[in-house]
């Protein structure tokens, strides 16, 4: 890579030392800037060809330069015949002005090392396009390399040369002399020119008379540059030593042979031994037949060989050949009405640019771009005519590239866009424009299209003709996705809705509203709805056509995928305007059947909409509202286990003594408070629960009063047990003591002690004697619990009060074992009476649960209410369970969420920092552990 960039730098640098030699010094650059050596042309392709430019005014020019380093082998007095020779050619071509001949633009400067003049621009003399690349530099450009002379350049630059010749001897009484390649320059529009005036001879006689060319003897001691290509030289010039017009028609035939023959000429000359070549050559084009000439096309082949005649008089004269059929070709003539173009009058032009659409397809493409371009550009001046030449400019910019486009279409067409003089001109530039509007769109760069392309369909909008307005709006919507989003939302659509508001014509008003249709898609979503949409109610006409485009609007925007119309919208403005537009008397039958279909789609739409939302918006109520249901339930759960667990429990043991002892009047007035904070705050589902659960123990209370039964202690046995029957005798002895109950209320949900969903023992001594209740359930249960003490004032009856004034203190110890319970301290004929009556509760541990963990009292008062009733109350379904305990689980539910508040007996912390010590009661130790069994 490195090297690759030193060969760059060194050629770039050895050719910037080329041209600074070639030029140091001369007067050419104080006026010129001299660019890159492009071509090569004149005598022996002496010079070299420049790129130039004009310091003053950036003019493109071509700087011939011939460097004197070229002559350096010769003589004084050589050197000094070739300088005269190469200054009468430059001198001689300065003074002639004609469209055939090259332009010089500065004349001859000569300073010590070269000679430099200045003309038109450029490409290559016709010589380098053949192949002779002889004095070009060593990286030949690729645009000379690879050129390619169409047949319509071919047949229109012979016929330029034509022209040339004609001029010269007819107007200007001389010979050229030196007809050949190297003198024919091809300039930067394609154009062939004449240059190489070197042996140029000028009639001797006066003008009215019959012209005199003089000529010179070939003298082959002279230099090279110094003598004419014999090559392309005439016979008589050497074997007769005249000349005459007819000469330089030889010439010219030679030149057309080499064209079609790749640059080769005729004949090959020895310069060495001219005379003998001469006579050869006399000799074979005295013989020179078709067949020699088989490369030239055949309809001008014949003229060819009179060109070639060895008689003088024989061959054409150069305006002969300008009206040769070979020159009839549409292209060139086209392109020579082109040369001939300022010489028209406007009306001329105007027709000729009409019928030129016609043509251009038919020419090469750098044809169209080098020849015809810059004649079409240069009418642009003319405003007149800007309307018949616009079509053919952008006709070629089509098949431009879009580099081609912006560099040499672009600059020109800048003016025409911001041209409003003459009105009828302008508008005529505006419709063309419209009509190419996707063209311009597509190859012009996006500034440009902000600073001219777009103000131009501006302009058009709000032109006074409606035909540009229809037209702009019926072109618009097919290069809408070129224009930027900005654009369109602030310039283009605020002037699209004036058009349809304030124009008085129908045909606008309607173009409009189905070009908003048609650009839609193009637009944001809320820019519709909050732009568009409310426009449409503006639109004071109430026409059929007017209406089935607000129609069309309101329809695209209700079916468009991107689009869409909310609901809320819908509801809100678009039917309440459509359904009273939908009745207008203009309408007819399709029309408002149209209007009916678009509103029942969009009531359906919005019917379902809404009715999805509000399904969905309840769903997600109805699961707002169960899961605050089951906050609330957890919230009250561990509430009223965490904190006043003890005081429901505590009051169960109250209300029982006072339903004993009173008949349950206390019981009635508490569960009437506790009824209306229920109703106050109970959902309908608890109170659906709480009436079951009253149900249910209406049913229990209403059940006949069963005797309680005395089981007999049975010694543990290994042998399985049948668990029904146990529980069954359980179960009865339950309910035998919720019958005895004296006077509960109907209302109540502690239906008896077992409805606290503890399966307890409870001896109440009533009169300390006669009574003595118990549950009928084993004691000994499966697990161990702390002991708990409880003293009992025997001058106090246990059950007094409502409070539970047998209470006096409790302390809670950790017990680490406990084998076996001791009694609840009682009188004498209870502790008797139970003494006598243990029972084995093992079989009921082995229905509560397979192998139960035992459980302290810590880790129940730890669990979350759910676990700890779990403890306590075994599922529904659990085998063995009749209706009566299932009636009493669903009580004890009801009662653990409802009916606990403030007891202090359930208070965590009298769980969670149990005292060090503890005052012991076997009786109460027992009584509790058949509470929490």
């Amino acid at each position: 890579m490195e090297s690759m960039l030193n060969k760059l730098k060194s050629t770039v640098t050895k050719v910037t030392a080329d041209v600074t030699s070639a030029v140091m010094g001369n007067p050419v650059t104080r006026e010129f800037d001299v660019g890159r050596h492009i071509a090569s042309g004149g005598n022996g392709l002496a010079w070299k060809i420049f790129h130039g430019t004009k310091k003053s005014t950036k003019q493109e020019v071509a700087v011939f330069v011939f460097d004197k380093k070229l002559i350096d082998k010769y003589q004084k007095f050589e050197k000094d015949q070739i300088i005269d020779s190469l200054k009468r050619g430059v001198q001689q071509l300065t003074r002639l002005r004609h469209p055939r001949l090259l332009t010089v633009q500065h004349p001859l400067e000569e300073s010590r090392d070269c000679l430099a003049f200045c003309t038109e621009p450029v490409f290559a003399s016709l010589a380098n396009v053949l192949g002779n690349w002889e004095n070009l530099p060593p990286s030949i450009s690729p645009d000379i390399k690879d050129y390619k002379l169409y047949d319509v350049e071919t047949k229109y630059g012979l016929l330029q040369v034509s022209e040339g010749l004609s001029f010269l001897h007819s107007s200007v009484k001389m010979v050229h002399g030196n007809v050949t390649p190297e003198n024919i320059i091809l300039n930067k529009s394609g154009a062939w020119k004449i240059m190489g005036f070197d042996f140029c001879i000028s009639s001797s006689n006066p003008s009215e008379q019959e012209p005199n060319f003089p000529c010179k003897e070939w003298d082959p001691n002279l230099p090279s540059l110094c003598l004419p290509n014999p090559e392309y030289l005439a016979p008589e010039y050497i074997l007769s030593v005249s000349c005459e017009t007819a000469s330089d028609m030889y010439s010219l035939g030679a030149v057309i042979y080499a064209v079609f023959n790749k640059g080769k000429p005729i004949f090959e000359v020895n310069k060495q031994d001219i005379y003998k070549s001469f006579s050869r050559q006399l000799d074979q084009l005295s013989r020179l037949g078709s067949s020699s000439l088989t490369s030239i096309p055949e309809e001008v082949r014949e003229h060819v060989k009179l060109l070639l005649n060895v008689t003088p008089t024989v061959r054409p004269d150069a305006d002969q050949m300008t009206k040769i059929p070979f020159f009839d070709d549409v292209g060139a003539v086209t392109l020579q009405y082109f040369d001939t173009l300022f010489q028209r009058d406007n009306l001329q032009k105007s027709q000729f640019f009409k019928g030129l659409p016609k043509v251009l397809p038919k020419l090469p493409k750098r044809v169209t771009v080098q020849r015809v371009l810059p004649c079409l550009t240069s009418e642009f001046v003319n405003p007149d005519m800007v309307p018949f030449v616009l079509p053919n400019v952008l006709l070629i910019a089509e098949e431009c590239t879009k580099e081609e486009y912006v560099k040499l279409i672009l600059p020109e067409l800048g003016p025409v866009f911001k041209q409003q003089e003459p009105v009828q001109a302008s508008n005529m530039i505006l419709l063309i424009f419209l009509q190419k509007m996707d063209l311009l769109l597509t190859k012009t760069p996006p500034d440009e299209i902000k600073n001219s392309v777009l103000p131009m369909v501006y302009r058009a909008l709000e032109a006074p003709s409606i035909q540009i307005q229809e037209l702009c709006l019926n072109i618009i919507p097919t290069f809408a996705n070129l224009i930027d989003y900005p654009s369109m939302k602030n310039a283009l659509i605020p002037r699209i809705k004036n058009a349809c508001l304030q124009t008085s014509s129908l045909a606008v008003r309607v173009n409009s509203l189905v070009c908003l249709g048609k650009i839609l898609e193009y637009l944001d979503k809320w820019f519709v709805l909050d732009d568009i949409l409310p426009f449409l109610q503006q639109i004071p006409s109430k026409e059929p056509a007017v209406l089935m485009g607000i129609l069309g609007i309101y329809k695209c925007t209700f079916t468009h995928k991107k689009l869409g119309i909310t609901k809320e919208q819908l509801a809100g403005k678009v039917l309440p305007h459509l359904i009273p537009l939908s009745i207008e008397n203009n309408l007819n039958l399709n029309q408002f059947s149209s209007f009916i279909a678009v509103i029942k789609e969009m009531l359906s739409r919005l019917e379902s909409e809404h009715r999805t939302k509000l399904e969905q918006l309840h769903m997600m109520q109805e699961q707002q509202r169960s899961l605050e249901i089951g906050n609330q339930m957890n919230a009250s759960e561990e509430t009223s286990v965490t904190h006043t667990g003890s005081q429901q429990i505590d009051k169960v043991f109250n209300n029982m003594g006072t339903d004993l002892l009173t008949g349950g009047e206390s019981e009635n007035k508490e569960d009437g408070l506790q009824n209306k904070q229920r109703r106050a705050s109970l959902t309908l589902e608890e109170k659906q629960k709480l009436a079951k659960e009253q149900e249910q123990a209406q049913k229990l209370k209403s059940q006949q009063p069963l005797k309680p039964q005395v089981h007999t202690p049975i010694a543990p046995s290994k042998q399985t047990k049948d668990l029904t029957d146990t529980l069954m005798d359980n179960i009865t002895s339950l309910t035998s003591l919720s019958a005895s109950t004296p006077k509960l209320s109907a209302s109540s949900t502690f239906t008896s002690v077992p409805s606290a969903g503890l399966n307890m023992m409870f001896s109440t001594p009533i009169d300390n004697t006669k009574r003595n209740l118990t549950n009928g359930l084993n004691a000994n249960l499966g697990f161990q619990t702390s002991g708990f003490s409880m003293p009992v004032n025997p001058n106090q009856n246990f059950f007094s009060g409502s409070s539970t004034a047998g209470v006096t203190t409790m302390t809670l110890g950790a017990a680490p074992t406990l084998s076996s319970y001791s009694p609840l301290s009682v009188p004498p004929a209870a502790v008797k009476q139970a003494q006598q009556r243990p029972a084995d509760m093992s079989a009921l541990n082995n229905l509560f649960g397979p192998q139960k963990p035992k459980v302290s009292m810590n880790q129940l008062s730890q669990q979350k209410p759910n676990q700890w009733l779990n403890q306590f109350v075994p599922p529904q379904g659990s085998p063995g369970m009749g209706s009566a305990t299932m009636g009493v689980q669903a009580n004890v539910m009801g009662q653990a969420a409802f009916g606990m508040q403030g007891n202090p007996f359930f208070n965590p912390q009298n769980f969670a920092q149990p005292p060090a010590t503890m005052t012991s009661s076997s009786s109460a130790s027992n009584d509790l552990k058949d509470l929490f069994g």
